[in-house]
């Protein structure tokens, strides 16, 4: 298999997002993962009622679901799963670790689906094929040797929250709090700011907000790529004419013009729907400036509408009762220089004053955001600056206004509520020993960062990945994967392969589970399973294709198996019954979480599902002062790493970003249509006077490097240059590609989200070899 891809071409992408294209883009991977047959009818019941959700993004589900409840992404992810290709024993007859790591991620997991438990043969380079009894014993028997604070328990985000729940029971009762998920690279950000400022990790913004709000802020998120059914709502929205301001540095099609391909008079006709309604192109970096810009806009039209005897700006009566900490942040706004501000955001002050106007005026107001928010050094103070924004109008607490963070993994949120969590102090201990005897151990574990320092020290000796693809998703790959072949046990439970099973270690075992969308029977009675959303709805939901092979086994199934031969007949959590019975499961969720999962098996069937109870959207804030409370920034440099390289204007900051054909870790192939590229992700993209003010030309070839920490080589490359539509300064590259870019240090301060939005890099000209120019984007086709 090649790694060359076919011949690529960049064209700037004209239609609105939704639409043909997305029609098109649907058929393909349904007729490439010969899924023509099968997937119109799982797409049916996507997302549906007595049907499965979505293994894609968390985005939330309508109570009255559309009759085409999926999006384009959402579509790839079921063809992906219920590909008829596969990837059984003869194919690892046929091909070595050696061989298949130089392999593209593409093409691994295209190969189709896993279908027999695999035990790595360190002699011949080559997964065997073993039974389920010997990897349980196998497993069990290795992590008895391990000490527990030694071994890692890592949660993709997808698992359901029945088997997320069993997971973290499983650790804690091996001795261990190493819980590290998937959120520790996205989203932590959000929960350590949201829960400082307005008690609560999570966001308040339910899909009903959306019918009642009257004004949307938007930071740092691709909607067309990474969550499109959102682009309903929003598509709503803007029919009653709510206006929404964006803030991002590179124009998305998503939030630009969206076509909605269940809407047969749309298709057919000419008009798009106009998404933003002021769209601004922050620097990378630039985001904690604009929004300090735009409070201190709103602090003086507050001040003219006092002066001119006309109803205030500020809601006093919502800050005098419900906040604190207003008045040290007014000092610190007001200090702030518009020159610096400015230069900061990469904003003007009329553009800054522009969105302050709009939300000035607006009654109720919602701000939704990404991970181009929460991966920087000051994620934390980027996410509770905008819910400083909020609070100064009293937009929390109150129907179509409030905070909502977009989740990526289908269940990364739902995960934490029921357990996976590094931190003990967001356990219920007590709760845990009374109704399973279990010791919570008092010691943080490890959240991703820190495993991954772990292992570059050796202090962490076996590794297990409920899903994922652990060592693709996380930073300083190159440094990362030749200490992993020390671990001494390494276990994958997963679907398809990826680059993760292909670095083994001492012993090391690839586990194939049942997909979310399959049909999981347990002594031949079909299993429910439910799912938390990123506007914290519960549901119920079931799998609806036959499994891709007899010797799969459910997540639970796994977890179970492997624990009964870790903790032995003395562990009073009944894994055999709970195996056997998902709905015993979730019996012991409700005991463990009353406040949120009370009659959760009735429920989790009601239409819409059920919300957890948040404080913060009764006005109750669980924070140390019992107020909301304003933040202040200390620096307006979201990244200081920035003034590490000083006035070096060779020097630009790179943000790594998916494509339209991925999600996370998996590509679903080489084109990107929204951005106008096809057929590779060999390219970096850059403001044309940046290239040419650095003495390239667009379509020349270059390797990009690190520009801190120079005594550790940090390069990806070669990568071919598209002049772009992106501030000056700035550059961008995909994600997971440019990993290997991003210091493993370089990380979000008190929640160690690794800073991939922010990168100082340089860029050094390079040959292309025959393999690179067979993908080489004519230079002539770049049309900024």
């Amino acid at each position: 298999m090649s790694l060359i891809h076919p011949t690529a071409h960049f064209k700037p992408y004209q239609s609105a997002s939704g639409g043909w294209g997305s029609a098109r883009s649907v058929m393909q991977i349904l007729w490439r993962e010969q899924a023509l047959a099968q997937g119109p009818l799982a797409l049916l019941k996507q997302n549906k009622p007595k049907g499965f959700a979505c293994v894609s993004c968390a985005w939330g589900k309508p109570g009255d679901p559309h009759a085409l409840e999926f999006c384009e992404n959402g579509a790839k992810a079921t063809a992906w799963e219920i590909t008829r290709l596969r990837t059984g024993p003869d194919f690892f007859e046929r091909h070595t670790l050696s061989e298949l790591r130089t392999w593209n991620d593409h093409d691994l997991e295209q190969h189709g689906r896993l279908t027999h438990p695999l035990r790595y043969d360190p002699a011949a380079d080559r997964y065997r094929t073993t039974t389920w009894a010997e990897a349980y014993a196998g497993i069990g028997e290795q992590l008895k040797r391990l000490p527990p604070e030694q071994v890692v328990f890592y949660a993709s985000g997808r698992a359901s929250l029945e088997a997320s729940f069993m997971y973290q029971l499983f650790a804690r009762a091996y001795g261990s709090n190493n819980l590290p998920d998937s959120s520790n690279m996205c989203h932590e950000s959000t929960s350590v700011g949201l829960q400082e400022s307005i008690g609560v990790p999570v966001g308040t913004v339910t899909l009903e907000d959306f019918e009642h709000t009257d004004c949307i802020f938007f930071f740092g998120q691709n909607v067309g790529s990474n969550s499109p059914r959102m682009l309903h709502p929003l598509q709503e929205a803007r029919k009653r004419h709510v206006p929404i301001i964006t803030f991002n540095p590179l124009r998305e099609r998503g939030l630009e013009r969206f076509v909605n391909p269940q809407s047969p008079v749309e298709m057919l006709g000419p008009d798009s729907t106009v998404i933003s309604t002021q769209y601004h192109q922050v620097r990378i970096g630039g985001d904690l400036a604009a929004i300090t810009g735009i409070i201190k806009a709103v602090f003086e039209l507050d001040r003219q509408a006092r002066a001119a005897g006309q109803a205030a700006v500020l809601d006093d009566d919502f800050i005098a009762q419900h906040t604190d900490g207003l008045e040290a942040l007014r000092a610190w706004v007001e200090v702030q220089d518009w020159t610096d501000l400015e230069q900061h955001s990469g904003l003007s002050r009329a553009a800054l004053e522009a969105a302050a106007t709009v939300y000035a005026r607006s009654q109720r107001v919602m701000v939704i955001w990404g991970m181009g928010m929460t991966q920087h050094r000051k994620g934390v103070e980027n996410v509770q600056m905008m819910v400083n924004l909020l609070l100064l109008r009293g937009n929390i607490g109150k129907t179509g206004a409030g905070v909502c963070p977009v989740r990526g993994h289908s269940n990364v949120q739902g995960q934490r509520t029921v357990g996976i969590t590094e931190d003990p102090q967001k356990v219920p201990v007590d709760k845990l020993h009374a109704l399973f005897n279990i010791r919570v151990p008092e010691q943080k574990g490890l959240a991703t960062v820190d495993t991954c320092e772990g292992i570059l020290k050796g202090t962490v000796k076996g590794f297990i990945g409920l899903g994922g693809n652990f060592l693709r998703a996380v930073p300083d790959t190159d440094r990362m994967e030749p200490a992993w072949a020390d671990l001494s046990l390494n276990v994958q439970v997963a679907t398809k392969l990826n680059r993760t099973h292909l670095v083994p270690g001492g012993q090391t075992w690839l586990l194939p589970c049942l997909g979310h969308i399959e049909i999981d029977r347990q002594d031949g009675q079909a299993q429910v399973y439910s799912t938390e959303d990123s506007t914290g709805c519960m549901r119920a939901w079931q799998g609806t294709t036959e499994p891709a092979g007899d010797m799969l086994r459910s997540e639970v199934a796994i977890i179970a198996g492997i624990a009964e031969q870790t903790l032995g007949a003395e562990c009073q959590v009944p894994w055999d019954a709970w195996r056997h019975d998902y709905a015993l499961i979730r019996k012991g969720i409700s005991d463990t979480y009353p406040e949120i999962f009370h009659d959760m098996e009735t429920r989790m069937w009601e239409r819409g599902g059920f919300h957890r109870p948040l404080g913060a959207c009764k006005r109750e804030w669980h924070t140390e002062t019992g107020k909301a409370r304003f933040a202040t920034p200390s620096d307006l440099e979201e990244n200081p790493d920035a003034a590490l390289v000083g006035e070096r204007r060779e020097v630009l900051n790179l943000m790594t970003l998916r494509s339209n054909d991925q999600f996370n870790t998996t590509v679903y192939g080489y084109d990107d249509r929204f951005r106008g590229v096809s057929g590779t992700r060999s390219v970096v993209f850059m403001n044309r006077d940046d290239v040419v003010r650095l003495g390239f030309a667009p379509g020349d070839w270059v390797n990009v490097r690190t520009a801190v920490e120079p005594e550790v080589r940090r390069e990806v490359g070669p990568l071919q240059i598209i002049a772009y539509d992106i501030p000056q300064g700035c550059a961008a590259g995909y994600y997971p590609e440019c990993n290997p870019l991003v210091p493993l240090w370089h990380h979000a301060e008190r929640s160690k989200v690794p800073a991939s939005k922010a990168v100082p890099v340089t860029f050094h000209r390079v040959e292309p070899s025959r393999a690179d120019l067979a993908h080489a984007v004519p230079a002539r086709d770049q049309v900024q």
